[in-house]
């Protein structure tokens, strides 16, 4: 067993609260409050912009070209790909893309990215690996098994979104990404090993509170909320 495939392993509790979570669900049944799924944006276009950043720390530890080429590769795939399923989105809520950008981070989303920019910032390559593998991991799941479970056909309204994620390209980058991290867990101490563990338990667990944080509309503690619930 390969150290990605213990990872999975050792994390299929979380996977699958996050394949069985009403977002995902409503996303399968193609109902998900407009609500929720603007939440989702805001914070989801903030969350790639700095899953970008991190790339681009990734890029500049790497040991040798082919790793510099894998990063800017994976770079210009969220720029220019990834924008597809939130337009699918966007075109459901009835709300121009550029609308939704530039919003402040609810506290999961912040939370989220502190913790892979932490290690991105403290952590060697191995560490990277392991905080940003669970993002496409667990997308490439969530569209397997909506296809498997609704077999949308194209008149779905997110059709769009289940095929983007269960498609070829985000099948390589989790596949690419396992392949890279096992290299570097070959020759990885025990510390190091443990490192990428928690990094990896942590974005996991973080990925599911990312879909609750968009299906509660999550929003920092103020005076007027505190206010109103009294």
């Amino acid at each position: 067993m390969t150290f990605t495939d213990q990872l999975r392993k050792d994390n299929d509790d979380i996977f699958q609260f996050i394949l069985s979570h009403p977002f995902v669900e409503g996303i399968g049944k193609g109902e998900v409050p407009n609500k929720a799924i603007e939440h989702y944006i805001k914070a989801d276009f903030e969350y790639l912009n700095a899953f970008m950043k991190i790339y681009g720390i990734a890029l500049a530890k790497s040991t040798n070209r082919k790793e510099i080429a894998y990063f800017h590769k994976k770079i210009d795939f969220i720029l220019n790909d990834e924008i597809h399923p939130h337009r699918n989105f966007c075109d459901y809520i009835g709300v121009n893309y550029e609308e939704l950008q530039g919003h402040p981070l609810p506290p999961t989303a912040d939370h989220y990215i502190k913790h892979m920019m932490y290690h991105a910032q403290m952590g060697n390559l191995g560490e990277i690996l392991g905080a940003l593998l669970p993002c496409p991991w667990t997308y490439l799941e969530i569209g397997r098994e909506l296809i498997q479970k609704y077999n949308p056909s194209n008149t779905h309204p997110f059709y769009p979104w289940i095929t983007f994620y269960a498609d070829k390209s985000v099948e390589n980058t989790t596949r690419e990404m396992c392949e890279l991290l096992d290299k570097y867990m070959d020759h990885a101490s025990p510390v190091e090993q443990l490192n990428v563990k928690d990094a990896f338990r942590k974005s996991c667990q973080l990925e599911l509170q990312f879909w609750e944080m968009a299906y509660n509309y999550e929003q920092w503690p103020s005076k007027e909320k505190v206010t109103s619930n009294e």
